[in-house]
């Protein structure tokens, strides 16, 4: 291919929502030791020029569980080093709430009646992402508005990107969406301009 050949390939862009990727492997009962250099080469094919993968995530607190702490801890400073990647880290906010008030919206379904008996008011905890899914949506833009790449590759099933996937075609840019064939999101396929299903295409990623 001549350098004029090469300068006029389409630039791909890849924004891996982490979180929902893991999530999405387990649920396709699929190994998660995923080569994202690997991955992104796939995503991009021979005849696209990959420009770079954004990968975003939350790390857990290393108090909760110190093991998984260092555990992802590892796995991200490997995907630093990896060609043609970037990490992009947001943060885990811990929620308490009552049994009753996680329920409210079906306070009035049996079921959930028989659970509010059962334990009470009893208090529990969870976490929650915050800032990961706002910096896909802001790069993805950012970068659309820059004219850094032509044709941008979301990997999530998360619906509630929808309306920035409308927001890039907008701006001139492509779209398209990587997730399993298991994980729909109705929103996200209206929303693109092309479906790409993992399900198969993994297998020559790790």
């Amino acid at each position: 291919m001549t350098n004029e050949g090469k300068q006029n390939l389409e630039r791909v862009a890849i924004f891996v929502d982490g979180s929902n990727f893991y999530f999405g492997l387990k649920k396709a009962g699929k190994k998660t030791t995923v080569d994202f250099y690997k991955l992104a080469i796939e995503l991009a094919t021979k005849k696209r020029k990959l420009i770079r993968l954004y990968y975003y995530n939350a790390p857990v607190h290393k108090e909760e569980d110190e093991e998984k702490y260092k555990s992802q801890q590892r796995f991200f400073e490997g995907l630093k080093s990896t060609s043609y990647v970037t990490v992009r880290l947001g943060r885990l906010e811990k929620r308490t709430t009552t049994i009753r008030d996680a329920l409210r919206n079906i306070q009035n379904d049996k079921d959930a009646q028989e659970i509010i008996k059962a334990v009470g008011e009893k208090n529990f905890s969870y976490y929650v992402e915050k800032g990961v899914d706002v910096s896909i949506a802001v790069d993805m833009l950012r970068l659309a508005h820059q004219d850094a790449y032509d044709t941008a590759i979301l990997i999530s099933a998360d619906g509630d990107f929808a309306t920035a996937l409308e927001a890039v075609k907008d701006l001139g840019k492509h779209t398209e969406v990587a997730f399993f064939k298991n994980t729909f999101s109705y929103h996200l396929r209206n929303a693109c301009d092309k479906k790409i299903y993992l399900d198969d295409l993994i297998e020559r990623c790790y």
